[in-house]
């Protein structure tokens, strides 16, 4: 993607520096390299919170997979200043509302209150992030509630057949392993390991504190500086992390099968292969490609599989992209004895919009559920938060409402089709969880 905003490798700040990168839109950089990201909105009376961290799953040895989860649990379990407690209370007292989670690549620390209310959210999720004690008692604790998430996820196998996919394309790459981490790296993880994970990774040059809503930049920034203030985060010169880029081509295997024999009454499939990182171009044409071809009820996929057969209740197609590497699938929930009849329609639509492509109704319809989706998404301050913070830490640059729509606006029927060729011609991993074995399914 191209720099916008004239915002070039900066130099070291010795100082706090503040630009303004759109109307309403402010970023000021700390000493530390801390990024405070707002967006003004005076007419809501609301205000969205952010301590973004640009560390996540994929930043993990094996031995410490779902320590960025693990550490997303302590981080709520109190303070020098405050309790567990102590840090919901104080918000939910105000009638708002906190939560957090975490990714492969970011974890993000978050509150939504009234406007008259940010001053108290600045102050407790700065509290939370940057001076969390990790009592052992609180890691014990939190390791049988992580363990408890990791069954009850195993137990709903719609979830796990996405995680049995990526396995499936990534491997034993960070990137293929589960973000929770497994039973068996999460019950021995230390005290000690956690917290010097979180003295290494949360450092402030990988921060971004983004904010949207009734509110003032200046202000903002003299909050963050104020409850940051004595901390860990509170610390001499540095720059800013730039974005995640990889160093070298992720790693993928070769297409296969992998089945998860699971006691279901539903059969949950997905079948797909190597996507496209965020990064790459084309990613406005696979947007459009993927609405056409299984992004909502006009689809081809939904109305191949779900109304005109009724073979499936549920039948979409995706795509997850990271800073080096990508994925695209389609998912489908059927009834055990459909589940031939569903992959074999699924694989033909397939290979016809490889083969032949598709049209400029469907394109523009495409075009359109994409360019719907990104607007009605930025209807409330959160999301506008969570646009801003994402766009300062994976790409470095903010791109105008305007400017993405005519993006889009500007994918041809020769991107989609070339991206359709590209994608969908390639042999493909299939994941299956439900009543079955390996020989149900022989390669293809």
């Amino acid at each position: 993607m191209t720099t916008r905003n004239n915002r070039g490798p900066a130099e070291r700040p010795a100082r706090v520096s503040t630009k303004t990168l759109q109307d309403g839109v402010k970023r000021t950089v700390l000493p530390s390299g801390l990024r405070i990201v707002t967006e003004a909105i005076p007419t809501t009376r609301s205000a969205s919170l952010g301590v973004w961290v640009g560390i996540g799953s994929r930043d993990e040895t094996p031995g410490m997979s779902g320590a960025s989860h693990f550490l997303e649990h302590l981080l709520f379990k109190g303070t020098h200043k405050r309790t567990a407690l102590q840090i919901s209370a104080e918000i939910e007292a105000v009638g708002g509302e906190t939560n957090a989670f975490t990714t492969k690549e970011y974890t993000c620390y978050y509150a939504r209150v009234l406007d008259a209310d940010l001053a108290l959210a600045v102050d407790v999720m700065c509290d939370a992030v940057a001076d969390s004690i990790i009592a052992p008692a609180d890691v014990e604790t939190e390791r049988g509630v992580i363990l408890e998430e990791i069954a009850m996820h195993e137990d709903e196998p719609g979830d796990e057949v996405h995680d049995v996919f990526t396995e499936a394309i990534f491997g034993n790459h960070p990137l293929g392993r589960l973000i929770s981490g497994t039973e068996e790296s999460i019950t021995p993880m230390s005290r000690n390991q956690i917290n010097s994970f979180y003295k290494r990774r949360y450092t402030p040059p990988n921060i971004v504190i983004a904010a949207a809503g009734n509110l003032d930049h200046a202000t903002v920034v003299r909050l963050v500086r104020k409850a940051l203030a004595g901390t860990a985060l509170d610390t001499g010169s540095a720059d800013p992390a730039g974005p995640r880029t990889g160093s070298k081509r992720v790693p993928t295997q070769r297409p296969h099968t992998v089945v998860r024999n699971r006691d279901t009454e539903q059969a949950h499939v997905v079948l797909g292969g190597v996507g496209i990182g965020r990064r790459d171009e084309r990613r406005f044409a696979l947007g459009v490609l993927n609405n056409i071809l299984g992004g909502g009820m006009s689809s081809r996929l939904f109305q191949e599989i779900r109304e005109k057969r009724g073979l499936a209740y549920s039948v979409y197609s995706y795509a997850s992209q990271y800073a080096d590497a990508g994925l695209f699938g389609v998912y489908a929930g059927c009834a055990p004895g459909k589940i031939e009849e569903v992959l074999d329609l699924t694989r033909a639509e397939l290979e016809r919009v490889s083969a032949k492509g598709v049209d400029a109704e469907e394109i523009a319809r495409g075009k359109g559920m994409v360019k719907g989706a990104f607007v009605l998404g930025l209807e409330d301050t959160g999301s506008r938060m969570s646009r801003l913070a994402k766009s300062e830490l994976l790409y470095g640059d903010l791109m105008s409402v305007d400017e993405l729509l005519g993006r889009v606006d500007a994918v041809t029927a020769d991107e989609v089709n070339a991206i359709a060729a590209d994608l969908l011609a390639q042999p493909m991993s299939l994941a299956v969880v439900g009543p079955f074995d390996e020989s149900a399914f022989p390669s293809r």
